[in-house]
Formats: C-alpha cells, sequence, structure tokens
C-alpha cells in the first residue's frame, strides 16, 4: 500500500478527493472537422505532452465553462480507460491557438486545490512510477480491453502533501532536471528519425535506383524514376492474398469449443519489427480464429494510424504460435514462388511506398485509413525472385549499421526515461533532499 511509503517528519498522506476541487472524467463531444473547442482525447494526452496535431473539436454554442470537461491552466489530466493508455498523465498548460480545451470521456480531469496541493508537485507525484504501479494494482475495473480507471477508487486514493513550500521547490527541482533530461531524450529522437530516414533513402535507391534525384513526374506514379523495362511493374494482388482479422464482439457467442489466442493489435505492428512486450488474448470459436491466423511469412501491415506509418509493412516470423490478428491489420501471404515477404516489407518502407499508401489514404481531423482494395492495388516492381534476394541480402548489409545505431539509441532513451521516473519518484517521496541535489547539479 502506498500508506506504507515512509515520509520524512512533517509531510502526510491525504486522499485525492480533499486535494482536489475537480475529479471527474470529461464530456462526450459532438466531433465535427472544425468547431469552437478543441478536445483532448488519450491519443492526444502522450507521456512527452499534449499531441495538439491528434487533438480534435468539439461542436458547441455556449460558455464551454459550463461543459463538465472543460480544462483550465493547470489541470492534470489522467487516462482513464484501455490497456496500453491507462494511466497515462499530462499537464495542461494552454492551447496554442488559444482555443478552449475540454476532456472526452476516457480522461479524467484532476484540478488541485491550491490552497493544499502545488499543481506542479501533484502532476509529478500522479506522474510517478509509484502512483502509476498503485493505479494498475488497485483502481483497475474490468477486463480484457475494457478496462478503466474506478472513479471512487481514484478520488479515495492517498496523494503525498508535504508543506507547500516543500512542494514549491520539489517543483521547481524537477522542473529543472527532467527540463534537462527531457533535451536529452528529444535529442536522441532526432538522432533517431535522421536513421530512419537514412534507412528508407537506402532502400529507395536500391530498389529504384534515381527515386530521390529523378523523378518522372509521369501520372500517376509521379515521384518513380525511370524503371527498368525487364523488370515490369505489377498489382500487389497479382502475387499476394491478403486475410481479415477477428474483430472485437462482446455479442458473440461463445461455447465449449471456443479458443483463446494471443492476438496482434495495431500498437504491436511497427515499421521494421514485431512489438510483443504487450500482446492481447481473445476467446473466438474455432472457425473465427482458424480464419485469422498467422502464418510465418505473412506481411503485417496496419490499416490505419498517422498518415507516415500508413501501409508500412513488417515480416510475422511465428514468433507466437497460433497468433491471430486485429481486424485493422492486414495479413498479406504473398506467392512465395513469386514474391519473398522480406523484399515486400521493405517495398512498404521505400519512398515509393510511402508516396503511395500515403496519397491514396483516406484522412480524418488526424488520422489516415486504407483498405484492402488499395493494399491489393499497390504497384511493385517484380524481378525474378532471385534478384529480389539479391537486394534483400544488399539492403540489409547496408542497413546493419544503421540498425545498431538505433538499437543504441533506443536504449539511451530507455535508460534516460528510468532515470526521470527514479529522479520523479524519489524527489516527490521526500527520499533525496532538493536542495542539496539541485545545488550539486547547478556545481
Amino acid at each position: 500500500m502506498l500508506e506504507d511509503v515512509p515520509l520524512p517528519s512533517g509531510w502526510r498522506w491525504s486522499p485525492l478527493k480533499h486535494l482536489t476541487t475537480t475529479l471527474r472524467r470529461g464530456s462526450v463531444p459532438a466531433y465535427v472537422d472544425h468547431g469552437p473547442i478543441r478536445v483532448v482525447s488519450q491519443a492526444s494526452n502522450q507521456l512527452t505532452g499534449l499531441d495538439w496535431e491528434r487533438t480534435r473539436f468539439h461542436d458547441y454554442p455556449g460558455d464551454p465553462r459550463n461543459l463538465k470537461g472543460h480544462i483550465q491552466h493547470g489541470d492534470i489530466l489522467i487516462n482513464s480507460t484501455g490497456r496500453g493508455t491507462l494511466g497515462r498523465v499530462g499537464r495542461f498548460t494552454g492551447c496554442p491557438d488559444n482555443k478552449p480545451c475540454i476532456a472526452d470521456t476516457h480522461v479524467t480531469v484532476a484540478r488541485v486545490d491550491r490552497s493544499a496541493w502545488d499543481e506542479r508537485f501533484a502532476f509529478y507525484y500522479l506522474g510517478s512510477s509509484l502512483f502509476s504501479d498503485y493505479m494498475n494494482s488497485n483502481l483497475v475495473v474490468g477486463s480484457t480491453n475494457q478496462i478503466e480507471l474506478s472513479n471512487d477508487g481514484l478520488s479515495n486514493s492517498p496523494g503525498i502533501m508535504p508543506p507547500l513550500d516543500e512542494q514549491w521547490r520539489i517543483s521547481d527541482f524537477l522542473d529543472a532536471e527532467t527540463g534537462r533530461i527531457d533535451r536529452l531524450i528529444f535529442l536522441r529522437e532526432q538522432q533517431f528519425s535522421a536513421l530512419t530516414e537514412r534507412a528508407s533513402a537506402e532502400v529507395s535507391e536500391r530498389f529504384f535506383p534515381g527515386i530521390l534525384a529523378s523523378p518522372l513526374g509521369d501520372y500517376p506514379w509521379r515521384w518513380l524514376p525511370k524503371l527498368d523495362s525487364s523488370t515490369p511493374l505489377v498489382r500487389l494482388g497479382y502475387v499476394c492474398r491478403i486475410q481479415g482479422g477477428v474483430t472485437l464482439d462482446g455479442t458473440r457467442e461463445i461455447d465449449d469449443k471456443s479458443v483463446t489466442r494471443p492476438y496482434l493489435r495495431v500498437a504491436n505492428v511497427q515499421a521494421d519489427h514485431v512489438d510483443l512486450s504487450s500482446v492481447s488474448e481473445i476467446t473466438v470459436p474455432l472457425p473465427v480464429a482458424a480464419r485469422s491466423a498467422l502464418r510465418p511469412g505473412d506481411v503485417l501491415m496496419t490499416e490505419g494510424g498517422d498518415i507516415d506509418k500508413l501501409g508500412r509493412g513488417t515480416v510475422w516470423r511465428g514468433e507466437i504460435p497460433g497468433a491471430l490478428h486485429q481486424n485493422h491489420i492486414f495479413a498479406l501471404r504473398p506467392d512465395k514462388n513469386r514474391l519473398d515477404p522480406e523484399y515486400l516489407a521493405l517495398l512498404t518502407q521505400s519512398l515509393h511506398g510511402r508516396c503511395y499508401f500515403e496519397s491514396t489514404g483516406v484522412r480524418s481531423t488526424n488520422l489516415a485509413s486504407t483498405n484492402s482494395t488499395k493494399v491489393l492495388a499497390f504497384p511493385i516492381p517484380l524481378p525474378k525472385l532471385s534478384r529480389q534476394r539479391e537486394l534483400i541480402a544488399i539492403v540489409h548489409k547496408s542497413l546493419g549499421s544503421t540498425r545498431e545505431a538505433k538499437d543504441g539509441i533506443e536504449r539511451q532513451i530507455s535508460l534516460l526515461a528510468e532515470r526521470r521516473q527514479a529522479l520523479i519518484t524519489a524527489a516527490v517521496t521526500g527520499q533525496m533532499d532538493v536542495t542539496t541535489a539541485g545545488r550539486a547539479a547547478v556545481g
């Protein structure tokens, strides 16, 4: 229990309901393409801060202050539903276009009582690994992907309450120290992005020589250079089948012949690898499982998401036997006598793949989607299988050092994030003297 954590003299525990003036979920939005009010959702409430490109708009003619989910400067936002996002904490410090903002019903708005709690200290405490672990262990209700935070449980959760002047010192210290760490993480992420662009350029030039410097501008694929006449450009559907995934359906009948299988979600499919750090399970009738089972050599491709990630493929190598895939993921099954799965996955990561899926994708306010017809219409150069494998070997050899560098950067980012969390937890629980630590950092 949190209350078992020893606190310095003069510090005490108090329920969050006694430290906040507002602690409740947001409003149900009436979404429009453009409106007078911005809506902050779980997708826009990121660990790195509020992502305004992921916000949407709410149509409301009245005073936004009358809305339950209205957000004020300094409010703390807690993602409150869904596996993978639940418990993520952000802080609202204003909207870049000065529009009024609300949180939707999947986000809890916590407005602190400033006579008892410094809003910055509250933000650091609620976002600490200490409180995150407590939330996941004690406040989560529901099952599978329908989990959410218990409102009553959150309200009665213990908050740490040092004297106010100590809260201000801790907040000043953490502002400075996490700011330094955040700048380092930002620089590493910039390096990672540059290496990703380099890898894409390498794949693009190997598969389409001249694509970066000499595009022909010919309709409909204006970005393509002059292609080798010996290599035909064919529709992907000519050499590949596509398999749909399993749909989440709470009304589906389950019987004694149903099976429980691991299944991949959109979050598991990355640009050049499958992320298996968190894999869900689903129980479905056996015929449904059979229709959505993955096979080694399938190329996984997401149906929707950020426009720059749309259509990127990665090869499934049978890492989890019997795994299924969600309906928002396509499983492409190449004719292995004519198309190498690795060759197809690399094509989707090339400039040609990016331009095709970005130009054919259907865009909404901040997301994009494709469909099976457009995927199967993807025009691919189809050399002989032996040549495809030669190109794969050349590209993989060339990208080896880039992959190593990216792995190193990811490890550094992970260590910096761990250091950031450890620092926050130590400071908000009084395990370190921030005055002494601050002087040491300055020196």
